[in-house]
């Protein structure tokens, strides 16, 4: 381990470092040319390679090709530029350290204080669906190596790797007479070494994914998104981060209006999201879908001819719980469903698109946040999902498992009908989204009850029947919407008792995974009060 040197100072916030000599390498140019002329102005002689110096070239702005320098010209398609002593002395060549200076001096190597360079656009490769060539040629080698070189010598040079950089550079400079503080190249460099890490995690990533085995090292890296007031409750801090991915959702939806999201807001708003996706998108040729989500949980969920009709028979599953909800649509709002929805209280409605009088119906609510994904997740898409623990990080694949109509079994003597079969189907997708233990009870195409979070599978069963019990009553319906419902129960029933409950709540067909030892008690009590069971061979636990 290398041992500080005794002769070098202290780090001091308060120090200056002049801006004379800048090395530029871009790859995102709209603003190269604004910033590159402002530091013209400023005095910085600009040192540059590649594209970015024949931009900067031809805008009239005097620049040096990185290869007077060097002495050594580019080569390998751009590969190999600026992995040279002349670049890297420069930056790393510490000013305090009179070996340093010696050494720079007899090579002839120039300091260079000011390094500005934003890495390859790799996520943006994988994230296009760019091909695994592609992909390893936007793996930047030279850029991610002078950054790190320069942030660690952030003593004397001010490292920028976005255009934000750039400004608060040239904003010291010229509150600080063309030098920069401490302070902030400090703040740059902690920035400088989080984007690398953030980058080098993506690349590891990827490749994880290319293989078929457990990496030895796991990393996740993410962009600033929003600063959050506070988390889950006010006396912790919180912030969201983009993954980069791209999945469309609450990371990449424009927010036409209302108040910051908060850290609740945005974890239940991608539940909702990922929830409704399940049934397609409409533009798709898919039927309206609506989910309401509370607290993370269903308290709705319902596909229908027309988005206000699904909206109606979702909210009418749990009506208490549906206010202050978050609403999903799997397709386009339009303003006939925006009045019915801004009659209950909602924190959050989140969709493909929107029609210019459903927006302006919101407009009128200042508080209601309106989120535009521009599309629907692909709940088949492999990805991960992660989950810190004490002393750790648990890693899996996201839950997208899917079950055809092939996979699907019936072990009771009676077959389910084909209405009965689709509010099955309906009712397993809802159970992949409703945490565990998790009863769902579906009918014509709504949730009539959802139980959730319970400990014992045969209290889920009883809380949803109750909760079909309240929206009867305040509905005024003659009977709940259990009566001749389908049940879906996302592991399987290790007990006679919970698949019981089910069917005193009404329910004629249960779908569930099966693989318990107690399987063929299971079956029988079914066959006694004529259920129809089907299994699924698949279980969607959600903790």
């Amino acid at each position: 381990m290398p041992a500080p040197n005794p002769d070098l100072p202290a780090f001091d916030p308060a120090r200056l470092a002049p801006v004379k000599r800048a090395l530029i390498s871009v790859s995102d140019k709209s603003r190269l040319i604004d910033q590159a002329t402002a530091l013209h102005e400023r005095g910085v002689k600009l040192v540059s390679t590649g594209g970015t110096h024949r931009a900067i070239a031809a805008a009239g702005i005097p620049v040096k090709d990185v290869a007077e320098l060097t002495h050594f010209p580019e080569m390998m398609d751009g590969r190999v530029k600026t992995l040279h002593p002349m670049v890297h002395g420069g930056l790393l060549g510490d000013r305090d350290l009179a070996s340093h200076k010696d050494a720079m001096h007899t090579h002839g190597i120039l300091s260079i204080d000011l390094l500005i360079v934003n890495l390859y656009p790799f996520e943006n490769a994988v994230a296009s669906g760019g091909s695994y060539e592609m992909c390893v040629e936007n793996i930047d080698i030279g850029g991610p190596a002078m950054i790190r070189a320069a942030a660690k010598n952030h003593a004397h040079v001010a490292v920028c790797t976005d255009s934000d950089d750039v400004d608060a550079v040239l904003a010291d400079m010229d509150a600080h007479d063309r030098q920069t503080t401490g302070t902030l190249r400090q703040k740059l460099a902690a920035k400088t070494y989080a984007r690398s890490a953030t980058y080098d995690a993506a690349i590891a990533n990827w490749f994880a994914a290319q293989l078929d085995e457990t990496p030895k090292y796991r990393s996740q890296g993410g962009t600033l998104k929003q600063e959050l007031r506070y988390g889950e409750n006010p006396h912790q801090t919180a912030a969201f981060y983009s993954d980069g991915s791209n999945r469309p959702g609450v990371s990449t939806a424009e927010q036409l209006q209302g108040k910051a999201l908060s850290y609740n807001n945005i974890n239940d708003t991608d539940a909702a999201y990922e929830l409704v996706a399940e049934f397609g998108a409409v533009a798709d040729g898919a039927k309206p879908a609506v989910a309401i989500i509370k607290h993370a949980n269903p308290c709705g969920v319902a596909v229908a001819d027309d988005f206000i009709t699904a909206y109606k028979n979702a909210r009418a599953c749990d009506p208490v719980s549906a206010f202050g909800g978050i609403v999903a649509l799997n397709g386009n709002l339009d303003a006939k469903t925006a009045k019915e929805i801004v009659k209950v209280f909602t924190e959050v409605v989140i969709a493909p698109s929107a029609d210019e009088d459903a927006v302006e119906v919101f407009a009128k609510k200042k508080n209601l946040r309106l989120l535009i994904a521009g599309g629907l997740p692909d709940v088949n898409a492999p990805s991960l999902t992660q989950r810190n623990v004490a002393g750790g990080v648990l890693v899996q694949d996201r839950d997208n498992g899917a079950v055809a109509e092939d996979d699907l079994k019936v072990v009771t003597k009676r077959k389910p009908t084909d209405a009965e079969m689709a509010d099955l189907r309906m009712a397993w997708k809802v159970a992949k989204h409703v945490k565990s233990n998790a009863i769902i009870y579906v009918k014509d195409g709504s949730t009539a009850g959802i139980g959730a979070g319970q400990m014992s599978r045969i209290d889920s069963a009883r809380i949803a029947a109750r909760k079909a019990e309240d929206a009867q009553e305040a509905a005024g319906w003659d009977a709940p919407r259990t009566q001749g419902c389908a049940c879906a129960s996302d592991a399987f029933f290790p007990f006679a008792d919970g698949m019981l409950a089910a069917a005193s709540a009404g329910a004629t067909a249960i779908i569930q995974p099966g693989g318990s030892i107690r399987d063929e008690e299971v079956i029988a009590a079914a066959d006694e009060k004529d259920i129809a069971m089907v299994f699924t061979g698949m279980r969607h636990f959600r903790h």
